[in-house]
């Protein structure tokens, strides 16, 4: 009896490690390391929770942090530059409510041989009645392949409409925090936020401390600017759902990110899942939360999680890299996305095919490696573009052959 339990036991585990290799194997394939050596950097002595130790044979994805675009506080490279030193091989940069900083990363992470994953963390309103002004706030994750969204235009008019609505939102704030006597001057806030950046409760934040009212970034939000707290307002978010679908039509795998701060997370993640939502954030640097396992499950979505790295500092915020993924979560994740990004960067190509010009070529390369084309006309290189969009997004992400010959075929005769 105790024979047969050991070998039922060995067969489990050994099924196991070669479902964990053959994981490896379809990741490592993917990623395409590239290791030009870094010269040793001095130790990190800025507090930031400590980066474990890597174990062998992982390759370490980090898919959610942020930029000085939105409201972190290292520039892309510096975020990139971190990532590797942490031995991230992936990094997917989620700013909130702009891709802005994406071409950056890209660039930077090519001297370290890392890929960049274009995401954006998007803003909405989980309002199921569509009441005005009420609602519940709701952060979307969404992760593009390297050709970017395939409908740019659609979803770069509903990312200016956030923006747009952050600077009336925080303008509504500092109102607010005018009548608690707690003055902070516009000009203040646009300075930390940095131009051109939307600002958030987080640029407030950090002015409120530069000011004295408060001792850190914790009590800015426990105190003011929290959900409930007096000095919060709401922006020009879209509702939760149409963020999914727009998010699918465009070509991008959706996340919801954070379920754990929400107060009715099981209603908002049945909606969204109805909308197309394909995962959820249920991993955090400090493991796995509870309930979030069970919920992702119940739903059918793929559980995922990243640090949500914003550079402040501190002994409150974990470092980029911090949260490791099973490389058979890593694995689904790719199967899944991929998927989704090849049909993307089809209809990209076949967009580009009906109206070929260096400006939309220059608009589908914008977060490839290659952007600069000089010498290259489309018009009498048509046949081409294909494979120099391929080479510049660093893959096919499994177009099939057939389907890259149609589009081949399209273009053919700009070359004649």
């Amino acid at each position: 009896m105790g024979n047969k339990k050991s070998k039922r036991s060995r067969s489990k585990k050994n099924k196991t490690n070669a479902d964990q290799a053959l994981a490896l194997d379809y990741v490592r394939a993917w990623v395409l390391p590239v290791p030009p050596p870094l010269k040793p950097s001095a130790a990190d002595v800025d507090g930031f929770l400590p980066v474990q130790a890597t174990r062998r044979g992982d390759v370490l994805f980090e898919l959610h942090s942020h930029s000085n675009h939105s409201d972190g506080f290292l520039s892309p490279s510096a975020l990139v530059e971190r990532a590797h030193r942490n031995g991230v091989k992936v990094l997917a940069l989620t700013d909130h409510d702009t891709m802005a900083g994406i071409p950056e990363a890209v660039s930077a992470a090519s001297k370290f041989g890392m890929r960049i994953i274009p995401g954006v963390e998007i803003s909405a309103l989980y309002n199921p009645r569509e009441v005005a002004g009420a609602g519940e706030t709701v952060h979307i994750l969404a992760y593009y392949g390297m050709c970017g969204p395939s409908r740019c235009d659609e979803l770069d008019g509903m990312l200016l409409n956030i923006r747009d609505g952050r600077y009336l939102r925080a303008k509504n704030m500092l109102e607010k925090l005018t009548t608690l006597k707690v003055p902070i001057k516009w000009e203040h806030v646009n300075k930390i936020a940095g131009d051109g950046v939307a600002p958030g409760r987080l640029h407030i934040a950090r002015a409120m401390v530069e000011m004295g009212y408060v001792e850190n970034l914790r009590q800015a939000f426990n105190k003011y600017l929290g959900d409930d707290g007096p000095a919060y307002a709401r922006g020009s978010e879209p509702f939760a759902e149409t963020v999914v679908q727009l998010i699918s039509r465009t070509g991008g795998f959706s996340a919801l990110a954070h379920p754990w701060s929400l107060k009715n997370p099981d209603a908002i993640i049945r909606s969204l899942k109805g909308a197309g939502l394909n995962g959820m954030e249920v991993y955090r640097s400090d493991g796995e939360v509870n309930g979030f396992s069970e919920l992702a499950e119940k739903y059918g979505l793929l559980k995922l999680g990243g640090s949500d790295f914003h550079g402040r500092g501190g002994k409150d915020e974990s470092d980029v890299g911090t949260v490791k993924l099973a490389i058979t979560t890593l694995c689904c994740f790719l199967k899944m996305a991929r998927s989704i990004w090849s049909s993307a960067m089809k209809d990209i190509l076949l967009k580009f095919a009906e109206e070929p010009s260096a400006a939309n070529l220059g608009n589908m390369l914008k977060f490839g490696r290659l952007t600069k084309f000089a010498g290259f006309s489309p018009i009498n290189n048509g046949i081409h573009v294909v494979d120099f969009c391929l080479s510049s997004w660093s893959s096919n992400d499994d177009i099939e052959d057939v389907e890259l010959e149609e589009v081949r075929l399209k273009l053919a005769h700009y070359a004649e």
